[in-house]
Parts: C-alpha cells; sequence; structure tokens
C-alpha cells in the first residue's frame, strides 16, 4: 500500500512533529516539524526536509551546515500524529555544534550539561 503524506494527522497549523535518531546507536538527535510537503520531499530524496516555524519555509537538514541527515526509514506512530526518521547523520544534528539537541539533564533538581560541543 503506498504511503500518503496526508494521512497524518497534523495541528492546526499544518505541521506533525518529528524525532531523529541515529541509526548506528540509536541516540535521539532532535526533534522537528514537517508539514506534508517536507513529508513527500524527505521520501523522494532522502535527504531530510523539514519546515522551519521560524522561517516559514523548508529546511533540507545539512543544506547549509553538511551536517546532513540522510533518510534510512521513516516511521509513523500507532496515532499517526508524529513520525520518526532514523537517519545517518553527518556531524553534529544541534544547532549548538552538539551530536544531539539533548544535551542537558535534569538531576536531582539541577540542570547538567551533560555532552560538550563537537571539536
Amino acid at each position: 500500500m503506498a504511503f500518503d503524506p496526508g494521512s497524518l494527522t497534523y495541528d492546526e497549523k499544518g505541521l506533525v512533529p518529528v524525532i531523529a535518531q541515529e541509526a548506528g546507536t540509536g541516540e535521539v538527535l532532535m526533534l522537528a516539524w514537517m508539514n506534508a510537503e517536507a513529508v513527500a520531499r524527505t521520501l523522494e530524496t532522502g535527504r531530510v526536509t523539514y519546515w522551519s516555524r521560524s522561517r516559514a519555509d523548508f529546511w533540507v537538514k545539512g543544506e547549509t551546515s553538511g551536517h546532513v541527515q540522510e533518510l534510512v526509514e521513516m516511521r509513523v506512530d500507532c496515532d499517526r500524529d508524529c513520525l520518526l526518521v532514523v537517519v545517518n547523520q553527518t556531524g553534529p544534528a544541534c544547532h549548538t555544534n552538539r551530536k544531539s539537541c539533548f544535551y542537558t539533564a535534569l538531576r536531582e533538581g539541577e540542570e547538567v550539561e551533560i555532552m560538550r560541543p563537537m571539536e
């Protein structure tokens, strides 16, 4: 059965949250947003394409930074309102130059930086 991006449940702005996960390690890299066209573009090109809410435009991960996300597999959650993209990540995924955007842990009520920027 062919996948239809329109079959997903989008929010009132036409967006669905997308979790990016490193294929080799299973590490969660980031959370971003896609609209139906970004989903279609990602599936067509194999380059993960998000929708930038701040710029109101498409954002192909790595297009300017070189920190590319190559799609390995896209997965739809049980409610069809969230996506998981399993990727091969080149370089850091986070704009802070860290491997993951999830570099702050909450431990005993304190924020602790658990990941330094990549060299």
